[in-house]
């Protein structure tokens, strides 16, 4: 059944520094209807994701902005409520990029089936999905870890970090979390297996870090930039590696930061220790994904990986819970629970 009006949120206006209530609209709209080779989809579970405030941006990127008058662009998981589309039918669950609205039309591209018996269906958007895939491939493609080196992770217990540190730990490494609040770095020792988690709000976090690390870094692991890859830089190895999938630090700036100017330091670092900095995007790698699925699928049912979700009700909810995630108030993969299945 569906309701009388499909509720989209829309980029309002394009924001200037940390986006705000007035860059997002909630509108309501008729429920499309599904034409020939269309499925109509209704949203269950929405990802919510540091990468989604670059998209509120107009510039060249790797992905076209949305526009502005746009639906917000997300990740879904979606009820299929009538199809036309071969291959699909009313009450299959699946993954798509729906945005935030309750109700979007589908030709079924960029769309995959979900199979409930994998784990909860929000876990797509997460350990099963796009962020847990990014964990994967940064730390094991990028990352190469071996037995004994010390892996540090950013974000340690946001829902990339706090699966790369035990990914790192199954492949036998001492694995250092960077977190930003007690609780957040006990979660992060104490449930994930992290030897040791910092605070990087401490006053003395970069003596925290070295000595958290005595024999220096040979892999970090880069969600966040600013004042945690300063401290990072000194204590790098020869030969260290860091794949570098986000940097949230720098996400709501609207200049670059006031000196003085690390770049010398940084290119010397590079150059002298031999330092392999990779920048990668996950869309470039989706080939080695059921490997991956693979993998996590199994890690997760015996344990070996554990995984926390912060759950907010209703579409409504998004722009609030979306700042707040810029901001670091999230404890773990945030998603929006937007509707139930109908059964």
């Amino acid at each position: 059944m569906t309701q009388a009006k499909n509720r989209q949120i829309l980029l309002a206006a394009r924001p200037s520094g940390a986006p705000t209530a007035e860059n997002f609209d909630l509108v309501e709209r008729e429920v499309p209807t599904a034409g020939p080779g269309q499925m109509l989809l209704r949203t269950l579970f929405l990802s919510l994701d540091p990468y989604m405030r670059g998209r509120m941006n107009d510039g060249p990127s790797y992905a076209e902005p949305v526009a502005v008058g746009g639906v917000m662009t997300a990740g879904t998981v979606c009820e299929v409520v009538e199809s036309k589309l071969e291959g699909y039918t009313a009450g299959d669950i699946v993954l798509a990029g729906s945005g935030w609205q309750d109700y979007a039309l589908s030709d079924g591209e960029a769309v995959r089936k979900l199979d409930p018996d994998a784990g909860p269906l929000s876990y797509a958007l997460g350990v099963l999905g796009m962020p847990g895939f990014t964990a994967y491939i940064g730390l094991l493609h990028i990352g190469q870890p071996k037995a004994g080196e010390t892996v540090v992770v950013s974000a340690a217990s946001g829902a990339v970090g706090s699966v790369v540190g035990q990914i790192a730990k199954l492949r036998g490494c001492r694995v250092v979390g960077v977190a930003g609040t007690p609780e957040k770095c006990d979660y992060v020792t104490q449930e994930l297996g992290f030897d040791v988690c910092v605070n990087y709000k401490d006053a003395d976090f970069a003596d925290q870090l070295a000595a958290a690390c005595p024999d220096g870094i040979d892999i970090y692991y880069e969600n966040v930039g600013g004042a945690v890859f300063q401290a990072v830089v000194p204590l790098l190895n020869t030969w260290a590696r860091i794949p570098i999938c986000g940097m949230i630090a720098h996400y709501n700036a609207t200049a670059l930061p006031e000196g003085p100017d690390r770049t010398p330091l940084l290119m010397r670092n590079i150059l002298t220790k031999r330092l392999l900095v990779r920048g990668f995007i996950i869309f470039d790698h989706y080939a080695d994904f059921p490997a991956f699925f693979s993998e996590m699928t199994a890690w997760l049912k015996d344990g070996s990986v554990r995984y926390r979700e912060d759950m907010v009700e209703g579409l409504e909810t998004a722009p609030e819970a979306f700042m707040g995630l810029l901001e670091g108030r999230n404890f773990g993969k945030l998603v929006v629970k937007v509707a139930g299945p109908s059964s």
